[in-house]
């Protein structure tokens, strides 16, 4: 893919092989706070490079149908097939598409971003911003959990990011900024390994909830 500076072997090799050390085994747990509290925004949403899904499980009811994009096939088979009997299945849908090029028949209330901006390269980032105005209805949210935000080796990706590099994109297109709070709910442990020149993030760059509503 062009627009992510892939892993040795691809995204693809990595989830067949099982080396997939950024994945928690269950939904993040600020997301999990999210729901429980009410915060979400009902309607449609989307969470792209969804991995296994958790998070796009956790986020589906009858008031909320989510969509989880993800480049591997693997990905989403292995989604598909854990969830595919639970009670609230037909609240979600996992999809393997390009986030770039996809054609969605429908835009979104709400887009989840976790593991996924960090991926890019700095010099496509504005492809990245401009695919979240155009996915987003007027009046939508974008939800990003924001990592890595210190100086970190090796890699990458993830790449480092900041509160300023997504202002700096995502405000001239018409969004504003609605919240900026620490991740209190952050694991306290994380494994940290080195796959060649693919790197998996730490717990403590993983600390910035930054969510952002578009103009309506």
């Amino acid at each position: 893919m062009d627009h992510i500076k892939e892993p040795p072997g691809g995204w693809e090799n990595m989830w067949v092989e099982g080396r997939t050390l950024w994945d928690l085994g269950e939904a993040t747990p600020i997301v999990v706070h999210l729901c429980e509290t009410g915060s979400l925004p009902s309607g449609r949403a989307l969470v792209p490079g969804c991995g296994t899904g958790y998070d796009v499980v956790v986020m589906a009811n009858p008031e909320r149908h989510v969509v989880g994009l993800d480049l591997s096939k693997t990905s989403v088979e292995r989604s598909t097939k854990m969830f595919s009997s639970l009670p609230n299945s037909k609240h979600f849908t996992f999809l393997k598409e390009d986030f770039f090029t996809w054609e969605p028949t429908e835009k979104f209330d709400l887009i989840f971003d976790y593991n996924f901006f960090c991926a890019f390269e700095p010099k496509v980032r504005p492809l990245w911003a401009k695919r979240m105005q155009e996915l987003l209805n007027p009046g939508g949210e974008l939800i990003t959990l924001m990592f890595p935000i210190s100086d970190r080796t090796p890699g990458p990706p993830p790449y480092l990011v900041s509160v300023s590099a997504y202002e700096e994109l995502l405000k001239p297109l018409g969004f504003e900024v609605i919240s900026i709070v620490d991740n209190e709910l952050a694991p306290d442990t994380r494994k940290m390994e080195k796959e060649e020149e693919f790197s998996v993030i730490t717990p403590h760059c993983r600390r910035i909830l930054m969510a952002l509503s578009i103009s309506q």
